[in-house]
């Protein structure tokens, strides 16, 4: 097996820079850096680095045995000063000593799955912590990161394991007598995993929603305060304001976080009749937008709603411009009334969208979890036939099964792991 190398930090000036290292090679090549002893295994020691009589840097050595590391590999870490020049010399070092690659995007967590170190749904919460912009995504993609999705899917599939070979067990012994009718127990089996997975996959939607976002979509007549609320609630100047109706005419997205959720926000062009093709353009993609978005917020300029787009119960609606405790119940871009309440509102609304969230975070787990779905819902029709044909019962257990195993990783998912892993970076 080969040995890899690469920064895990972020490239650029830092207090600290971090190689790591991972395969058999990995000690030997640091030894062959370092003057004087290697620290004991998961002990830092302080160590000058040198190549070819060069002094490169001094730094903590961190050394891991097999099975105790990562990524299950004989590994090692390199704490540098975090100057590029200091990280240059040192990979340069590593890329002259035989054995050693520098490794390629995920190559570390990959190796980590296939040494059981992580599942797939471990791996893909990883990446989703990577990646997390909010506090509810953090919070989402470290469950998934602890295993407990992989850990339940293991539960479940040792479950069916065990009623497919009770229904084996009967078919195999069909020409003795067996005293014990396992169909009671088959039954009670197949309803808990499945009582299970239909409440998972019932919260999917929630928890895809904190992962990849809401869309709020502010919309109203023209010269409501849609693009100044918009520009109040971004802090810059996303959206151009003028006092002309109709300035806004495509859709303008500003990406925020609302009550830990990641929200974008939506100016919308104004809702109205007009003679103009391009606003024309403009109203038809703002319907179109504002009514595939999870929330709407109206602003009104006056008394009556605009009839191009009916409020949904959740929907929030206030008075635009209101700019003055004299103006009513109402919302101010251009003072910041109203604006806390409004985030509120917001927050309270999401919120309440994302209490059923489940653990399964990506399509690939939810379809995996359906079609285990489907197989064991064919098992209960076959065990209230008559008469009943045990071998497809046992048929629709294994192929269930199955599907609980390529949820994990653990068969047929060669294909995905390098889309998966494309989109680590190197040194993760």
């Amino acid at each position: 097996m080969d040995t890899i190398y690469a920064l895990a930090s972020a490239r650029g000036k830092a207090g600290v820079a971090v190689i790591r290292l991972s395969g058999p090679a990995s000690h030997i090549a640091v030894a062959a850096l370092c003057r004087g002893p290697l620290p004991p295994m998961r002990r830092a020691g302080l160590r000058r680095l040198s190549w070819q009589g060069d002094v490169l840097d001094e730094a903590l050595v961190l050394l891991f045995p097999q099975g105790g590391s990562y990524t299950g590999e004989v590994s090692a870490e390199l704490h540098l000063h975090g100057s590029s020049a200091v990280v240059a010399a040192v990979l340069r070092a590593l890329s002259s000593q035989p054995g050693l690659r520098l490794a390629e995007p995920g190559e570390f967590t990959r190796q980590a799955l296939e040494n059981g170190r992580l599942d797939l749904t471990q791996v893909e919460g990883l990446a989703d912590l990577i990646d997390a912009e909010t506090e509810a995504q953090r919070r989402q993609a470290l469950r998934a990161l602890e295993g407990e999705l992989g850990r339940r899917a293991l539960a479940w599939r040792n479950d069916l394991v065990r009623a497919a070979a009770l229904i084996e067990a009967t078919i195999d012994f069909a020409d003795e007598d067996v005293p014990l009718d396992v169909m009671p127990e088959v039954g009670s089996l197949i309803a808990g995993v499945l009582a299970d997975l239909r409440r998972e996959t019932a919260g999917a939607a929630a928890a895809e929603r904190i992962r990849e976002g809401f869309e709020v979509a502010i919309v109203g007549p023209p010269n409501a305060g849609k693009s100044t609320l918009l520009n109040a609630l971004a802090g810059r100047e996303a959206a151009i304001t003028s006092a002309v109706a109709g300035t806004t005419r495509d859709v303008i997205e500003v990406r925020m976080e609302i009550a830990g959720l990641p929200v974008t926000l939506l100016d919308t062009a104004g809702l109205r009749e007009t003679e103009d093709e391009v606003e024309r353009i403009g109203v038809s993609r703002a319907l179109d937008r504002a009514r595939k978005a999870d929330l709407r917020l109206f602003l009104l300029d006056g008394p009556e709603a605009t009839t191009a787009l009916e409020p949904l119960a959740d929907d929030i609606v206030l008075q635009g411009k209101a700019d003055s405790a004299q103006d009513g119940p109402g919302v101010s871009g251009r003072t910041g009334r109203g604006i806390p309440e409004l985030l509120a509102a917001i927050g309270t609304r999401l919120e309440r969208r994302t209490a059923g969230a489940g653990m399964v975070i990506r399509e690939r787990q939810h379809q995996a979890m359906t079609a285990a779905i489907t197989a064991m819902e064919s098992a209960q029709s076959e065990i209230g036939r008559a008469p009943r044909r045990d071998e497809l019962i046992a048929a629709h257990l294994r192929e269930a099964a199955r599907s609980l195993a390529m949820l994990v990783g653990r068969i047929d998912v060669e294909d995905l792991l390098g889309e998966i892993f494309a989109r680590f970076c190197i040194g993760k």
